[in-house]
C-alpha cells in the first residue's frame, strides 16, 4: 500500500524530508515514527497510522515533499494476502483525501496529534523496531545510556516523553539542578557537538538556520552595543520569590525578568520594536510586544515567542517561557509559538560566556545577548567597594533603522529596569 504525507499544520502544504526513521524491511507499529520532516519553523515526526512492514521509500533526505505525495509503501499487518486492516485502510484513505483537497489539518502543528486522535491502540511491541518517541527523546536517551525498550511511555498510544526518562537515570547521577544564571534555555546534554572524522549533510533545521543567518548578515548592517548591569538586587529578589513561585507551579528563571525588562524598554524606545520591509522601503513600528527567546534544542536553535510580554506579569511570563522551552526541546513546538516576534533575547550565560555579538533575527531590527552572571567588585554610591552580581548585555542593532545613540538609550532603559527589579512586579503605570 501507498502511504501519503498527511496534513502537517495549518497553511503548510510542503515540507523538507530531514531523515527516515525506518528502512525497507522494518516492521513498524501504529504510532511509531516513520520520518522527520521540517517546515520553515519546526521539525516534526510523522508517525505510522498503520502496523505493517515497510517495503519502499519514495524520497531522499533533503527533498521537498508535498502534502498528499506518496512517500512510502508498506505491506499492512492484520489481514491475509497483505490487505490492510479496516482501521488502517480508513485512516490512510482519510489522510489522502484530506491532502488532495488541500486540507491543512486541525490547527495543531504536529502530525502526531492529528493522527493519534484518529488511530486505535498501539500494535504489540514486537512489531516495532523502536518504541514510539520523538527524535529529541531518542537522542537524549542515547546520551544518558537509557534503553528505550525498557521505558514505559506515558504519552498517547504509549509514546515516550522526556519526563518518562527521569526514573531511569542512574542513581549515581547528580540530579540536582546546576545554576543557570540567566536563562536555563541551554542544556549541554542536548547539544550536538559533532563526531570527528565524519561528514554531515546540511539538512533540516540546520540548513534553515544557515540560510536565515546568511540572509541576516548579508542584508543587515549590524553594530553592537555592550553594557554592564548590576543584578545584585535582582538575584536577591529572585531568591526570595523562587519558593513561593514554585509552590504555585511556576519556575522563576532570570530570563523572565529579562523579557519583562525588555518589553518595558521597547515601549520607551519604540523604533527598536519594529521590522523593516526592504521591498516596500517601510519601517513598521509594532504596537504589540512579542519577545522571542532563543532556545537550544537537540535539532538546533529555534526562537519561540512570548506574545504580549508587556501585558503579562512576571509569573505569567515565567510560566510561558517554561511551556515554550519544554515544547521546543521535546521537538513539538506549536507553529503559532514560532511566529510574530518583534525582538529577540538570546543567551550564552548558561554555558559560561560573558559577551557575545548575536545575529539579528531578520526582519527584526534588534537582539539582546545575555552573558553569565559573575561576581565582581564594584564601587557603591559612597565610594566603597562591595561584591556585586554582574552581567554583560550585548545588543546588536540594524544600523539602517537604529542609530547608535538610540541603541544606547534602549540599552540604558533595559539596565535601569533590571537594576530596580521590584518595579517589574508592579503594573506598568506604577512600575515605570
Amino acid at each position: 500500500m501507498d502511504f501519503s504525507l498527511p496534513p502537517v499544520g495549518e497553511g503548510l502544504y510542503e515540507v523538507e524530508l530531514v531523515r527516515w526513521l525506518v528502512r525497507p524491511g522494518d516492521a513498524v507499529a501504529r504510532g511509531q515514527g516513520l520520518a522527520e520532516v521540517m517546515s520553515d519553523k519546526a521539525t516534526m515526526e510523522v508517525p505510522a497510522p498503520f502496523a505493517g512492514t515497510v517495503t519502499g521509500l519514495s524520497a531522499t533526505p533533503g527533498a521537498k515533499i508535498k502534502v498528499g505525495q506518496v512517500v512510502l509503501t508498506y505491506n499492512p499487518a492484520g489481514e491475509p494476502n497483505g490487505e490492510p486492516a479496516a482501521a488502517d485502510r480508513a485512516s490512510n484513505d482519510r489522510q489522502v483525501a484530506d491532502a488532495r483537497m488541500g486540507a491543512s489539518g486541525t490547527g495543531n502543528p504536529t502530525v502526531a496529534a492529528r493522527q493519534e486522535a484518529t488511530n486505535g491502540p498501539v500494535a504489540p511491541p514486537s512489531l516495532a523496531r523502536l518504541p514510539p518517541a520523538a527524535p529529541s527523546v531518542r537522542l537524549l536517551a542515547r546520551r544518558l545510556g537509557i534503553d528505550l525498550a525498557a521505558v514505559r511511555g506515558s504519552g498517547p498510544h504509549g509514546r515516550i516523553l522526556l519526563d518518562d526518562l527521569t526514573p531511569y537515570l542512574s542513581p549515581t547521577r547528580d540530579e540536582s539542578p546546576k545554576p543557570a544564571p540567566v536563562t536555563g534555555t541551554t542544556d549541554t546534554l542536548a547539544l550536538d557537538l559533532g563526531t570527528p572524522g565524519t561528514t554531515v549533510p546540511l539538512l533540516g533545521l540546520r540548513r534553515k538556520i544557515a540560510e536565515h543567518m546568511v540572509e541576516a548578515k548579508r542584508h543587515i548592517p549590524h553594530y553592537s552595543y555592550i553594557d554592564e548591569c548590576d543584578l545584585t538586587d535582582l538575584v536577591r529578589l529572585r531568591g526570595q520569590l523562587r519558593d513561593p513561585f514554585a509552590r504555585a507551579g511556576v519556575k522563576l528563571t532570570y530570563l523572565a525578568f529579562f523579557v519583562k525588562a525588555v518589553a518595558r524598554a521597547l515601549k520607551e524606545v519604540p523604533i527598536v520594536n519594529s521590522t523593516y520591509d526592504e521591498v516596500g522601503g517601510e519601517i513598521r513600528l509594532h504596537d504589540r510586544y512579542h519577545i522571542g527567546v532563543a532556545t537550544a534544542t537537540p535539532n538546533g536553535l529555534i526562537v519561540p515567542v512570548v506574545k504580549d510580554a508587556d501585558r503579562k506579569d512576571l509569573a505569567a511570563i515565567a510560566a510561558e517561557i517554561e511551556r515554550l522551552s519544554a515544547g521546543a526541546r521535546a521537538g513539538r513546538p506549536r507553529l503559532d509559538d514560532l511566529k510574530g516576534g518583534t525582538f529577540t533575547v538570546t543567551s550564552v550565560g548558561g554555558i559560561g560566556g560573558l559577551i557575545s555579538t548575536p545575529i539579528i533575527n531578520h526582519p527584526e531590527v534588534g537582539i539582546m545577548g545575555v552573558g553569565k552572571v559573575v561576581k565582581r567588585p564594584v564601587y557603591d554610591e559612597h565610594g566603597q567597594v562591595r561584591p556585586a552580581d554582574v552581567v554583560y548585555l550585548s545588543f546588536s542593532f540594524d544600523h539602517r533603522i537604529v542609530d547608535g545613540a538610540v541603541g544606547a538609550a534602549f540599552g540604558n532603559a533595559v539596565v535601569r529596569h533590571l537594576q530596580a527589579p521590584a518595579r517589574l512586579l508592579l503594573p506598568e503605570k506604577l512600575g515605570g
